[in-house]
C-alpha cells in the first residue's frame, strides 16, 4: 500500500470511529434523559410517602372540652375542676372517665352510665308530653354523684340540713325536710318553698312524700337519686308513676302517660335548678331532683 493510500484509509477509519462514538453518545444521552425523570419521580414519591405517613400518624388526643364536661364544671365547680385527656379532673385530685367509649342500649345508659351518658337524652321544656325513651336525668354517673354527695348512707346523712317545708295541710313552715347543702341544693329548695308559699291555690300538692333515702331504684341495680339527698317527692293523692299505670311494662315498652301535677309548680322547681320526673317518658310526676346540668344542656 502506498503512503497516500494508507493515509486515506486511516482517515476513513477515524471518521467511522468518530461516528460510532457520536452515535453511542446520543444513545447514552437518550438513556440518561429518560432515566432522569424516573429519578425525579422516585424522589417525589418518597417525599409524598413521607408526607402521607406523617398525615396518617395518629395525632395526640384531642383535649378540647366536650360540652357536657364544660357544663359539669360550671354547675359543680366545687368538685369538677377541669377536663384533661378524656377525664374529669376532680377537686380531690382523682379523675373520672367522661366517656368510656362503649356503645350502650337505652337500659345500659341508665344502669351503667358514664358522665357523657347523663346528656344522652332530651329534657324537653317546650312540651308536656315526653317523647319515647326520652328520660333526661335518669342516667347518673354514680362515681360522680358519690364523689359529690357521699359514697354511703352515713356520708350523705352527715351533711343533711333541715329545710322549711309544708305540712299535710299545705301550711308553709308547718314541717321541714332533710336536704343536702352540697352544690347549693338546700338553698335552691328553700327558694322553691318560698315561691310556692305565694301560690296557696296549689297547696294540696305540696306535702313532702320523702327526700333522703339511701336505696336502689326499684327493679334495678343503680342508686336512686334519693340516695344523695338532693331529691324531693311531693303530690299527695295526685302523684302518678309509670309502673302504676302500666303494670309489668318493660323499660322499652310503649306506655300511657298520666300526670296530675300543675305545670305552674313544675316551672317553679325548674327555675331553681330542679328537673321534674314528669318530663320523663318513664314518668314519676312526684319527683323533683336538683340537676342544674340537665337544665343547662336543655335550655
Amino acid at each position: 500500500m502506498t503512503k497516500k493510500a494508507y493515509i486515506i484509509s486511516a482517515v476513513i477509519l477515524l471518521s467511522a470511529f468518530s461516528g460510532m462514538m457520536i452515535a453511542n453518545s446520543g444513545c447514552n444521552s437518550s438513556t440518561a434523559g429518560s432515566s432522569e425523570p424516573v429519578a425525579v419521580d422516585s424522589a417525589v414519591n418518597e417525599e409524598a410517602a413521607e408526607s402521607s405517613t406523617e398525615k396518617s400518624t395518629p395525632t395526640s388526643p384531642d383535649n378540647s372540652i366536650p360540652e357536657g364536661a364544660s357544663i359539669l364544671m360550671k354547675c359543680y365547680p366545687d368538685f369538677v375542676k377541669g377536663y384533661k385527656e378524656g377525664k374529669l379532673q376532680m377537686s380531690d385530685g382523682s379523675t373520672i372517665v367522661y366517656d368510656d367509649g362503649r356503645q350502650k342500649s337505652f337500659v345500659q345508659k341508665l344502669d351503667d352510665a358514664d358522665a357523657e351518658d347523663m346528656f344522652a337524652f332530651k329534657y324537653d321544656r317546650k312540651s308536656w308530653t315526653p317523647e319515647y325513651l326520652q328520660d333526661a336525668g335518669r342516667s347518673r354517673c354514680e362515681l360522680l354523684f358519690k364523689k359529690m354527695y357521699g359514697a354511703s348512707a352515713q356520708q350523705v346523712a352527715s351533711k343533711l340540713i333541715n329545710v322549711k317545708w309544708f305540712d299535710a295541710n299545705g301550711n308553709y313552715g308547718g314541717a321541714s325536710v332533710k336536704f343536702t347543702p352540697v352544690n347549693g341544693a338546700a338553698e335552691h329548695l328553700k327558694a322553691v318553698a318560698a315561691e310556692l308559699s305565694k301560690m296557696p291555690q296549689f297547696k294540696k300538692y305540696y306535702k313532702s312524700e320523702g327526700t333522703f333515702y339511701w336505696r336502689q331504684v326499684r327493679g334495678a341495680k343503680r342508686q336512686s337519686a334519693h340516695s344523695y339527698g338532693m331529691t324531693i317527692d311531693i303530690g299527695g293523692n295526685y302523684k302518678t308513676y309509670w309502673l302504676w299505670s302500666n303494670a309489668g311494662a318493660s323499660e322499652t315498652a310503649k306506655i300511657k302517660y298520666e300526670n296530675k301535677i300543675p305545670h305552674e309548680i313544675v316551672e317553679v322547681f325548674e327555675k331553681h335548678g330542679f328537673i321534674w320526673g314528669g318530663r320523663w317518658y318513664h314518668y314519676d310526676t312526684m319527683h323533683f331532683e336538683y340537676r342544674p346540668e340537665i337544665l343547662m344542656a336543655n335550655p
